[in-house]
């Protein structure tokens, strides 16, 4: 498993290389100019100026090896800086700046950072705990009322597109009965209970939104694999050895069936880092989504570019994570 895990590594670092120049030449050739939104009455020259001080006026390559410098070097022994104390060269070394507000990009994301976790991260971990259990009894009690039900709602929220679901809430429980502030106060310091309790209030509705869509999702995959195990011949003989019912359905044919439902669940925890740009929006939540849409609005080409392919890099480390799981979770699967 480690020479496995190692061998994956190393072969990681070509791929990111490969996608972190895709993502800088697509957006370098994206029809983006930083002084587009400056007035007319600017003359060229100081338009000129402007790019050059951005260093547009260097060639490509050139570009994209100062950013990787930045990104891969200077940004990391910034980090050690900060976490040891401790002093790494003359503490004069470029970092990856935003076009927009010239402050450092990484600090924008660490900014922005908890306000998508408290939200995306707590809505995606509910909706696991939701859709495994609702997934295992569904197939266990196939064509059951409960089956029915669940199936139906898990339709209906997979399909239902978020934003719609966001304003459907907010006019229920915001507008109607007034029982949950439709806009998140990204401000809000919790400090006791009572602030507490209003940052409870406020995520109510976008956590339960994205835990509904989560959920359906996944407790989808989870009966499909479920009802796949259950008829096998492991089963009937596990079974015939009188070996109990709930030790049968949640040892034996639960770990086989997790399998697939582990690629659905690792290849989403990225989507938690990038946000959900949609529902951000809806409740004005001041998170990394919102963020990439405020940057894409102002070609804000450094910040996209490092957004992107920060993404990229979790997508790829949690498709690792999730094939380090599947020899975890069958015995059968060996990678050395």
């Amino acid at each position: 498993m480690f020479t496995y895990t190692l061998r994956r590594l190393l072969f990681a670092i070509p791929t990111l290389l490969i996608i972190s120049f895709v993502i800088f030449a697509l957006l370098d050739l994206a029809p983006n100019d930083p002084t587009g939104d400056l007035p007319l009455t600017i003359p060229p020259e100081v338009r000129e100026q402007i790019r050059a001080s951005l260093g547009l006026d260097q060639p490509f390559f050139l570009r994209y090896l100062y950013w990787l410098q930045q990104f891969f070097i200077n940004e990391p022994l910034n980090i050690l800086e900060r976490l040891t104390g401790w002093q790494f060269g003359d503490g004069t070394r470029m970092r990856v700046l935003s076009w927009a507000t010239r402050s450092p990009v990484v600090d924008l994301i660490v900014q922005r950072l908890p306000q998508t976790l408290w939200v995306v991260g707590l809505a995606y971990l509910f909706g696991i705990l939701i859709a495994i259990p609702i997934g295992v009894i569904s197939a266990y009690r196939q064509y059951s009322i409960f089956d029915q039900i669940g199936t139906f709602i898990s339709m209906v929220g997979y399909s239902v597109p978020t934003f719609f679901t966001g304003v459907l809430l907010i006019v229920i429980f915001s507008s109607w009965l007034q029982w949950f502030p439709s806009v998140y106060d990204t401000n809000l310091q919790v400090t006791d209970m009572s602030s507490f309790f209003a940052q409870m209030r406020q995520m109510v509705l976008p956590v339960s939104v994205l835990s509904l869509y989560n959920a359906s999702q996944i407790a989808r995959f989870v009966r499909a694999s479920m009802l796949d195990n259950l008829h096998q011949d492991y089963v009937r003989t596990a079974r015939a050895k009188g070996v109990k019912e709930k030790s049968v359905l949640l040892v034996h044919v639960l770990r086989n069936s997790l399998i697939p439902v582990v690629t659905v669940i690792a290849l989403g925890v990225p989507t938690i880092f990038s946000g959900a740009i949609i529902t951000e929006q809806i409740f004005r939540v001041n998170g990394l989504g919102q963020l990439l849409i405020v940057a894409i609005q102002g070609a804000d080409i450094p910040l996209v570019q490092t957004l992107t392919f920060i993404f990229a890099v979790l997508i790829v480390l949690f498709n690792l994570i999730a094939d380090v799981l599947y020899g975890i979770l069958d015995p059968r699967i060996r990678y050395d």
